[in-house]
């Protein structure tokens, strides 16, 4: 035997994407049952502030007992500015849209995510656009729209809570291309501790001002919530995304926010008792026929 054969090949490393993927999409899609059962309770202003706020504490406060900053002044800055769009604008204008909208169709309508990021990044980033990337795109839009529509029809969710969502939507996409286009550098562990303790900064004063802190009902359903939505939500979830928009791309990345709306329907079924119809679901197949277009890696030509 030869000496080669007789050494033992190394292991391949474990790939951790997909784990990565999955525990991202079952947080992101849960945080809106969280989010619909906290805003039962609390003020949403009032409760994403403290949300941010006690999630920028623990990130930063972890970082800084440890001694390991690694972030320049510009991307400490480039953060602050995309948690302003990435958390205060995108779950405040979301969560106020929540007290008249539905967990699953809330889920649903941001789970557009996909289509519109990757128009924006063809054209601000340079991410080819095909006639089978446009084709999904269209039939996204299709889905949505469809489901959107049935929900109006049928009383079931207000217009004034899902004009709030789509408003929520543009922010989420203007956060992800804005983080592509600014490549921030350094930590993201950190990165993700300063954008929320900016979202929890600029919308603490709106929060007081705007909302009734006597309105806040204490209890195991609301602290249970917020548990979740600081160290699952802001900490952990929002981690795992911007680690995915580093390693795949504004496009893929993005395009995992349409599997969010069959999860979010089931939890919204499973947790809140929220009513599914047939029509619903089959609104979810253009949207994942869509999104297999559009991630579908081209034909290499030989």
């Amino acid at each position: 035997m030869s000496l080669a054969a007789s050494i033992p090949a190394p292991r391949s490393r474990l790939n951790t994407l997909p784990l990565a993927i999955g525990l991202f999409c079952l947080l992101w899609s849960y945080a809106f049952v969280a989010g619909k059962i906290g805003v039962t309770h609390c003020p949403p202003l009032i409760l994403l502030a403290a949300r941010f706020s006690l999630a920028g504490v623990l990130i930063l406060g972890a970082t800084l007992i440890r001694g390991g900053w690694s972030l320049s002044w510009r991307d400490a800055l480039i953060f602050a500015v995309l948690g302003i769009a990435n958390n205060a604008l995108y779950l405040g204008l979301g969560y106020t849209g929540l007290q008249s909208v539905s967990a699953g169709l809330g889920g649903l309508i941001v789970s557009a995510n996909p289509v519109f990021t990757a128009a924006l990044a063809a054209l601000l980033l340079g991410e080819g656009m095909t006639w089978r990337k446009a084709s999904g795109l269209f039939l996204g839009i299709i889905g949505v729209t469809a489901i959107v529509w049935h929900r109006l029809s049928v009383g079931t969710d207000s217009l004034h809570g899902i004009l709030f969502t789509l408003a929520s939507l543009a922010s989420i996409v203007s956060g992800t291309i804005l983080f592509k286009l600014l490549a921030p550098k350094g930590s993201l562990w950190i990165g993700n501790g300063v954008q929320n303790l900016a979202a929890g900064i600029v919308l603490t004063p709106v929060a007081l001002t705007f909302a009734d802190v006597h309105a806040i009902d204490v209890t195991p359903s609301l602290i249970g919530a917020f548990a979740f939505l600081v160290l699952g939500g802001s900490i952990l979830a929002y981690w795992l995304w911007f680690h995915l928009l580093k390693v795949c791309g504004a496009t893929a990345a993005s395009a995992y926010h349409f599997l969010m709306p069959p999860l979010g329907m089931l939890f919204a079924f499973l947790v809140l008792g929220e009513h599914v119809e047939a029509r619903d679901l089959l609104g979810i197949i253009p949207v994942a026929l869509g999104i297999y277009l559009v991630t579908r890696p081209a034909k290499s030509v030989s």
